[in-house]
């Protein structure tokens, strides 16, 4: 009998454990969701990106992300995406023609929307992937294609140019600057065009030399800095004291030179502001840059997509959305800006009209 009511009050004994136990279980499991749920809020009061499913992938050409001007202001329109849209960013790089396809596919199928397609080249291939992904908004930087899906970006290179172009004239010392473009293409031309009517603008009787490194197709010209280097070397022995190098990479070369030719000898930039690339030695030589708003196109993109702006179309960055410009870094432009300013306001309103054939 006491064993039976020993039993009986072991059993009540476990029972009322059991209970605790699982009063408790249900305190701790509350403690942690509690704990959790303070933490993600504690998270996303620190980070306001969380969570954020936007993705947007980004095809460079050749030279990528470090190029120092032209794939470089597309990565800062990017960067610019993942900061202040929440985006975030796949880039792939094409080293070689036939990279472009494979990237494509790659950035499309990986869920990225918008994908960036950075360059000319990318033609014959945009066309078939855009058409296979009708859901995925393109936009592509100096291409030209109608589809429902793809955002064209181009450039009004010819104005920016215009500019640096009339800043040579006004700082050369000797009457004769160059230009050397990369492949021997019409939006090289543009960039040529310009610089040579801004010359003219401020003196008729400027000379000014001009060389390709390349012929169309020929992608090594944006990759050649020793031949823009040994160009522009003959061309400041010879008495030109500006050149201006749109050739990608290749401008390398040129500042290069510039250095080793000596003081009163300038080089100028391309679409990124090249001074903040330059050592300091550079930076003595580097009058401006022509900038080229890729960042701009890139983010403005990214942004349309994210508040719905599925459609395709054509945009042009020119003078007067800021699409284009010129740098003051270093100050060399100072005494000139008003003269300069003069100008773009005078392109922005019609009265000057910029040539885009030399």
């Amino acid at each position: 009998m006491r064993k039976h009511k020993g039993l009986k009050s072991a059993a009540l004994a476990l029972a009322a454990f059991a209970l605790i136990a699982s009063a408790c279980g249900s305190d701790d499991e509350a403690a942690t969701e509690e704990v959790t749920d303070t933490t993600a809020a504690a998270e996303e009061a620190t980070d306001p990106c969380a969570g954020s499913e936007l993705k947007l992938g980004l095809a460079f050409d050749t030279g990528g992300r470090g190029d120092g001007t032209f794939n470089d202001s597309a990565a800062r329109g990017a960067d610019q995406a993942a900061s202040e849209l929440c985006y975030t960013v796949q880039e792939l790089e094409a080293t070689t023609d036939d990279d472009r396809k494979p990237n494509l596919e790659a950035l499309s199928g990986a869920g990225n929307n918008p994908v960036i397609v950075v360059g000319f080249a990318f033609g014959g291939v945009i066309e078939e992937i855009a058409a296979a992904n009708p859901n995925t908004v393109y936009g592509w930087v100096d291409g030209y294609l109608d589809l429902p899906n793809v955002k064209t970006l181009t450039f009004a290179e010819h104005e920016g140019s215009f500019l640096v172009g009339a800043a040579a004239a006004l700082k050369s010392k000797t009457g004769t600057i160059g230009f050397i473009g990369g492949q021997e293409i019409d939006l090289i031309k543009k960039f040529e065009a310009g610089y040579i009517a801004g010359a003219k603008a401020i003196n008729p009787d400027i000379v000014v030399k001009s060389q390709y490194l390349g012929a169309a197709g020929d992608n090594a010209a944006w990759g050649s800095p020793d031949k823009a280097k040994e160009i522009a070397l003959a061309w400041y022995k010879d008495g030109a004291d500006i050149v201006y190098t749109a050739a990608g990479g290749s401008g390398r070369g040129t500042i290069e030179a510039a250095v080793e030719a000596g003081e009163g000898k300038w080089a100028i930039g391309v679409d990124s502001d090249e001074y903040f690339v330059d050592t300091d030695e550079q930076k003595a030589h580097r009058l401006t840059s022509m900038l080229k708003r890729v960042d701009n196109a890139v983010f403005l993109t990214a942004k349309a997509v994210k508040e719905g702006d599925l459609s395709g179309g054509f945009k042009t960055f020119d003078l007067k959305t800021d699409g284009v410009g010129y740098a003051t870094s270093g100050g060399y432009l100072d005494d000139i800006v008003p003269q300069l300013e003069e100008l773009k306001a005078k392109v922005i309103s019609g009265e000057i009209v910029v040539p885009t054939k030399p």
